[in-house]
């Protein structure tokens, strides 16, 4: 999506995964096959994600190297085919509305140990790297039972838990992988535009990308407020955090716009959570 009013925000779970754009992405480290038919099984895959299989197709993404990763893809939502039972949400049909979570959550009492890419052309910008860095912070002033460490480099090997690099192209916003067995989501993509936004914007963006990779959703699930589109459907659900504000499949009733996890941003953002996003941070983690 071309940023006009709003630019939507993504996550690629190892799992479920929602991009900053949709059918535009220039993303100079990562190439698309698209093949045949999507079958009847993945669709179903999908809905038991709370993806919308209208439209969907298979499609096949590699990051800084690493092995593809084979995906099915509707509109701005990614399923890894290996994933898709580990990555269905868990039926909530009563509380279908405030801010969400995914069932996979990093372990409790953990370090997460972050680097920020340095290496050739998926090098962080300075902007991102200020962006990175105040994001940290940001986690580690929540005093959660999770501590952040930020290293700059290039190592991606096991003992890493998140890879934050610079996924080249035009485009503004990111993609990162849900939690999966425990450990958060590795790769964040931030896409090539975001060298052009201000520190607040890069710290906004990142920030919302480490929330995917902790495993929440966007707090306007039910609705986005970019597209008024529903990315699940609602009697599906995902678990949602006690004591935030409501939105439902059918409006944005008491919608917390100022949190982070929102699906969209024009590019006034501060960075900082909102006083419902600390609510849910601490009541996860």
């Amino acid at each position: 999506m071309e940023k006009i009013k709003f630019l939507a925000f993504c996550a690629i779970v190892v799992g479920l995964a929602t991009s900053c754009q949709k059918d535009d992405v220039a993303n100079e480290v990562q190439e698309e096959a698209i093949t045949e038919t999507v079958s009847k099984e993945h669709l179903e895959g999908l809905a038991k994600a709370g993806v919308n299989p209208t439209g969907a197709s298979y499609v096949t993404i590699a990051h800084l190297g690493e092995a593809p990763v084979d995906y099915v893809k509707s509109g701005d939502i990614l399923v890894a085919l290996n994933k898709m039972a580990e990555q269905a949400l868990t039926t909530d049909a009563e509380n279908n509305a405030k801010q969400y979570v995914t069932r996979n959550l990093v372990n409790a009492n953990t370090i997460v140990r972050v680097t920020g890419w340095t290496g050739g052309r998926n090098a962080l910008s300075s902007r991102m790297r200020t962006g990175l860095e105040r994001a940290i912070k940001n986690y580690n002033d929540l005093d959660l039972r999770l501590k952040f460490e930020l290293t700059f480099g290039t190592d991606q090997s096991s003992r890493v838990d998140m890879v934050v690099y610079n996924a080249g192209g035009s485009s503004q916003g990111g993609q990162a992988e849900f939690p999966s067995g425990g450990r958060s989501g590795k790769y964040i993509q931030i896409f090539g535009g975001m060298a052009s936004a201000n520190n607040d914007v890069n710290e906004h963006v990142i920030g919302h990308e480490m929330g995917h990779a902790l495993g929440f959703r966007h707090t306007d699930y039910a609705r986005r407020r970019c597209d008024g589109s529903n990315e699940g459907q609602g009697g599906i659900g995902a678990l949602f955090v006690p004591g935030t504000p409501s939105a439902n499949q059918w409006g944005q009733i008491g919608l917390d716009t100022n949190s982070i996890m929102i699906s969209c941003f024009d590019g006034s953002e501060d960075g900082e959570f909102s006083r419902f996003d600390i609510v849910a941070f601490r009541y996860i983690y």
